[in-house]
């Protein structure tokens, strides 16, 4: 299991608006529950992003941190939501 810290938990709440067009969660408590569920991923390193789609089997014709269900966390990490 994943755990999602403060950070990871505020920078979904702040872009959710990016994969959904109503909110999904309205805290931190909802947005960890949320998370949990679709299985979110928090990678370290833009190299680590695009390996977790050549890992899926996911085609990429451009830059993975462009890609909707992919948010900066703000301090070299990020996090992959496929939901």
């Amino acid at each position: 299991m994943q755990d999602y810290d403060e950070a990871v938990l505020k920078c979904f709440l702040e872009n959710q608006d990016r994969l959904f067009p109503e909110p999904v969660a309205s805290s931190e408590e909802e947005a960890e529950y949320f998370l949990e569920d679709v299985c979110a991923v928090v990678v370290d390193s833009r190299d680590e992003v695009r390996q977790y789609f050549e890992e899926e089997g996911i085609d990429l014709e451009g830059d993975p941190l462009e890609e909707a269900e992919v948010f900066n966390i703000g301090d070299g990490r990020f996090l992959i939501v496929e939901g």
